[in-house]
């Protein structure tokens, strides 16, 4: 009932929207997920798709016409997008998918002579706005950029959000503001920029060793910064900046502006030399203001890889925070299990109880994403949301998924377990143990310098392929310090999208390792450890790698079938479960030691 209400305000939306793109001549309109600095997740100001489509997944695009609308989204929502636009009249295209086309390539088909797509380019990457911008020309249309039609029929729209920017204490982050600078200026030279323009928000989070409220779950502020060779600007929402900040502003090497200030500033501003932009993340619209004026250099922005590469000091940091954050995985795992059929359950308040057991933890700033827990076929949708009014009662029977992780002072933290809640299938224990094995093979692996993710994602997919198998998203995503839970470049994934990047695996790298299993209609299993990638030995076959483990909590053994494993994986979980007991037990009372060593068994 609650959908089919959603998808008639939905209808009424598209309607209106539709008489807007008529008055105006505009034949198709584009709308993305993303804010104005192409972040991963959107506050509720941005989420305009969402507002016209009624899919809440975290990515996805929707193309509106006069008679027909596309929403485009990957395979971790296939499910999700095919149930909540149940009734909405738009039609799911499901990305990757053999014969289904991009939304570039729908566009190439369909857009004719004359007609006119429009968008709101502050959210677009530039990237993408060059390419439509040439495949207007090929098709001899026409592209409007600066236009945003969901904003004349969004009544009551969020407010856009401007919580206090605050500095991070000097003596966690390894390097102060002027040495990150000079080493940024440094890739610069290299790439022969004098001046460079950011607007990924953890990208300047990072360089300039401070922290805000403006999108859920990640501690970064609405900004800006240009960066040239004597100066450095920031661009901040005026209600951001609090006394403490201004005074903690005049000790550093920058100059602060107001937010709204960064177009103006890029209109006007003729630059000493080339400027630096990474078309993948800076916007279109400010793409082509800088373009009027000044010759660009397309470039990843050299604070990407620089913030992946964790120094020692987050690198300590990190695992201290990860045994805090295991130790709330481990009493979450003993509660769960002692009353699960005694005490009344949901998805909804046994998420609820990991949260509190995180904010009950020194150093708790936020929750690093919206705690997904999936009961039975609810797993199965990779990024399924319970809420109050939709959710499952759990019962002594069945597997549970919880994907969860935390922002502290020190870290940022994900981790999922599925668990057994009582009986379960066959089939269920063979799709998790063989998630388990890739999940540790991947954790045990060892290469060569010089390699991606993409050479390693074989370890982690290879039992499932085998069983033929497979999980339709990547199997590790880079993790941020105190900062995004899904940071780039780093990667570990089989097959790449288009624009997607690729990074060597360097030292000091923080990775996820996450295989699974979803089932539609019956189950979803992922086991998510994270790991940091570290040098081995070198000698005349080059520099080796592996990985060092920085989650520590226990694999449900309930759901484990020795008969499909290996002796090394069998090994390999043993090995690790030793690591866990070691680690956590010295935090626990007693009577959770007991409880430790029982979970943590050697089996085969």
């Amino acid at each position: 009932m609650i959908q089919k209400q959603n998808n008639t305000l939905v209808s009424k939306r598209l309607e209106a929207l539709r008489r807007l793109m008529k008055e105006k001549g505009i034949d198709y309109y584009y709308i993305t997920t993303a804010d104005y600095h192409n972040s991963e997740y959107a506050d509720d100001y941005f989420k305009e798709r969402e507002f016209m489509s009624g899919f809440t997944g975290s990515n996805g695009n929707l193309l509106i016409e006069q008679e027909r609308a596309g929403l485009w989204t990957d395979g971790r929502y296939f499910i999700q997008a095919e149930q909540e636009l149940l009734g909405s009249g738009i039609t799911l295209f499901k990305m990757a998918e053999p014969g289904v086309p991009t939304t570039k390539e729908y566009l190439k088909e369909h857009l004719k002579e004359g007609q006119t797509l429009a968008l709101d380019g502050r959210t677009i990457t530039a990237a993408f706005g060059q390419e439509l911008e040439k495949l207007a020309a090929e098709n001899k249309g026409n592209l409007v950029y600066e236009i945003d039609l969901v904003e004349e029929i969004w009544e009551e729209r969020p407010e856009r959000k401007a919580n206090p920017v605050f500095a991070l204490p000097e003596d966690i982050c390894g390097k102060n503001v002027e040495e990150k600078l000079s080493m940024v200026r440094k890739k610069m030279e290299e790439k022969q920029a004098d001046n460079l323009v950011l607007s990924k928000l953890d990208d300047i989070m990072w360089l300039f060793n401070i922290r805000g409220g403006d999108v859920e779950c990640n501690p970064v502020a609405l900004s800006y910064a240009v960066i040239t060779k004597e100066h450095s600007y920031l661009f901040l929402q005026k209600k951001a900046i609090t006394q403490e900040f201004i005074s903690w502003v005049k000790t550093q090497p920058l100059e602060v502006r107001e937010y709204e200030e960064i177009k103006e500033f890029l209109k006007e501003t003729k630059f000493s030399g080339k400027v630096l932009v990474d078309g993948a993340n800076l916007s279109y619209t400010l793409y082509k203001l800088i373009q009027e004026k000044n010759e660009i250099i397309l470039s990843d922005n050299p604070t990407e890889i620089l913030k992946a590469r964790k120094n020692p000091m987050e690198l300590e940091q990190m695992r201290k925070v990860y045994l805090k954050d295991s130790l709330v995985v481990c009493r979450f795992m003993k509660w769960l299990k002692d009353n699960i059929g005694s005490l009344p359950m949901t998805e909804v308040s046994a998420a609820e109880y990991m949260d509190n057991l995180r904010r009950q933890t020194e150093g708790f700033l936020d929750l690093s994403f919206p705690t997904i827990c999936g009961y039975q076929e609810n797993a199965a949708m990779m990024h399924y949301q319970a809420t109050k009014e939709n959710h499952k009662k759990l019962e002594a029977k069945g597997m549970l998924l919880i994907d969860c992780g935390g922002q502290y002072l020190g870290g940022t933290t994900d981790v999922t377990r599925t668990y057994a809640l009582g009986e379960v299938s066959q089939e269920m224990k063979t799709h998790f143990t063989a998630v388990v094995m890739g999940m540790l093979r991947l954790l045990k692996g060892k290469f060569l310098y010089g390699c991606s993710g993409r050479n390693l994602d074989i370890l982690a997919r290879g039992p499932l392929w085998d069983m033929g198998i497979d999980y339709k998203c990547g199997t590790g995503h880079g993790i941020g310090y105190i900062l995004n839970v899904h940071e780039g470049p780093q990667n570990v994934r089989w097959k790449y999208l288009e624009g997607m990047k690729e990074a060597v695996l360097e030292e000091g790298m923080v990775l996820s390792n996450e295989p699974g299993v979803y089932i539609g209609g019956s189950h979803g299993i992922r086991i998510e450890n994270i790991m940091v990638t570290k040098k081995e030995e070198c000698n005349n076959d080059g520099q080796f790698m592996g990985f060092e483990c920085l989650t520590f909590a226990p694999i449900d053994l309930d759901l484990i079938d020795t008969s499909i494993m290996e002796k090394r994986d069998i090994q390999n979980l043993n090995e690790y479960h030793r690591q866990v007991v070691e680690k956590i037990s010295p935090l626990m009372t007693e009577e959770e030691r007991v409880w430790l060593r029982e979970v943590c068994r050697e089996i085969g």
